[in-house]
């Protein structure tokens, strides 16, 4: 099971049922899906997501995925999963826009990286990143990411595939720990 994880500041916390109104509201903002490079879906099928992730994703270990939460407010979503894109893992995330500009995406990366070492045990992650998102690119510039190549869709969009050493155990990554642990 995803577990619970602490930063100084967020909590990472599997999705529960009564979490679903929160991740609809945050993939319907036009803005967060303007920089996640993605088309509005239709609420029913965002319901439909967040109902596969409670009762697919979680149950078979497809992949990591939590609620982002501050000081006890849904703020946002983040991933760690397989990337279809090449032989890796991928770190997602997403922000609701009053929180842009706190560092708290930031933390998230670090957060999730420490996961990616102490848990996954992974060497590196991978992001992707709208080219025209240039807070996003410089947040991955200043976390050492570095670009891999672009991937241009059909309809002329380029995407940053970026990639970043994971630090290794606690001591490179840090900033979350799985509950219980200290931070």
């Amino acid at each position: 099971m995803t577990p619970a994880l602490h930063t100084e500041r967020l909590d990472f916390l599997p999705y529960r049922p009564e979490h679903e109104d929160h991740f609809v509201a945050l993939l319907r903002d036009e803005e967060v899906c303007r920089w996640m490079g993605q088309d509005m879906v239709p609420e029913p099928q965002l319901r439909e997501v967040f109902r596969a992730i409670l009762t697919d994703v979680y149950p078979t270990r497809r992949f990591d995925v939590w609620g982002l939460w501050h000081a006890g407010a849904y703020i946002g979503h983040a991933e760690v999963k397989p990337t279809g894109n090449v032989d890796g893992h991928e770190l997602i995330t997403a922000l609701a826009p009053a929180y842009w500009g706190r560092g708290l995406g930031g933390e998230t990366v670090r957060g999730l990286l420490r996961y990616a070492a102490d848990t996954l045990g992974l060497t590196e992650a991978y992001g992707m990143v709208g080219a025209e998102n240039t807070a996003s690119l410089a947040l991955c510039r200043r976390l050492g990411f570095r670009h891999v190549r672009d991937v241009v869709a059909d309809d002329g969009s380029v995407t940053k595939m970026m990639v970043i050493p994971v630090p290794e155990g606690r001591a490179g990554a840090a900033g979350t720990a799985p509950t219980g642990d200290p931070v």
